[in-house]
């Protein structure tokens, strides 16, 4: 086990404590999220009521393979708790998220919980967003185009010259579980994200980004020590 994957396992471990009997519980995705719920197993075979709802169809097969009983979200909501990775956090607990191609799901799944706890390793916590590409999910219809358009909005807001880059798996265009195609932008460094945010949702065409504002209540950091627990003010 690399030390990478030890802190993964290691901050998964701490997320087990905020999950309580009788919770309604938003399944993150990821390789750091499926730890946590492979980690979660036992306690569900033990006899905990949990009903939890999956933010990809990947989760999903995962968790009925263990044996969690998953409903819709419609019926759930709103969420006691979601637990979630993330690809890119600050310490004001904003996020960056998509790498997998998840965000929308996730996005929705976070907004619905009156606590989202992320976990993470330390490789992820960052003085600014933007080192990781900000995945954006765009409708297949007009992708081009809407990247155009997209293009246009990041220069007024400042960005210029960003680099966009339509995402591809095994040599053909990726598709989101719901059907749409991801941009990835390279920004090196986002100075507002918020004002970021705004200019790209305003885009048409455009259906979900991944940055994850003020949705975060808790921030676990797995480092070689021990994990740091960082919370919203």
């Amino acid at each position: 086990m690399t030390d990478q994957n030890a802190l993964k396992r290691a901050v998964a471990a701490k997320a087990l404590d905020y999950v309580q009997d009788g919770m309604k519980l938003g399944l993150g995705s990821g390789t750091t999220a499926e730890i946590f719920v492979e980690m979660l197993a036992p306690r569900v075979r033990g006899g905990e009521k949990l009903l939890c709802v999956p933010t990809s169809e990947r989760t999903a097969a995962l968790a009925r393979k263990l044996g969690f009983t998953l409903a819709s979200l419609d019926d759930l909501a709103p969420l006691d708790l979601t637990v979630d990775g993330a690809d890119e956090a600050d310490r004001n607990l904003d996020l960056i998220k998509g790498g997998g191609g998840m965000l929308l799901r996730e996005k929705i799944v976070a907004a619905a919980s009156k606590q989202m706890v992320v976990i993470a390793d330390e490789s992820k916590l960052v003085p600014r967003l933007g080192r990781f590409p900000l995945p954006v999910e765009v409708v297949e219809f007009g992708h081009k185009s809407s990247a155009a358009r997209l293009s246009a909005a990041l220069a007024a807001a400042g960005y210029a010259n960003t680099q966009m880059t339509l995402r591809q798996k095994d040599g053909v265009i990726f598709k989101t579980d719901g059907g749409n195609v991801i941009y990835d932008l390279a920004f090196g460094v986002i100075q507002n994200a918020p004002k970021l945010a705004a200019a790209i949702s305003a885009v048409p065409g455009i259906v979900e980004h991944g940055l994850f504002i003020g949705l975060a209540t808790t921030l676990l950091i797995a480092g070689p020590g021990d994990t740091e627990v960082l919370t919203r003010t």
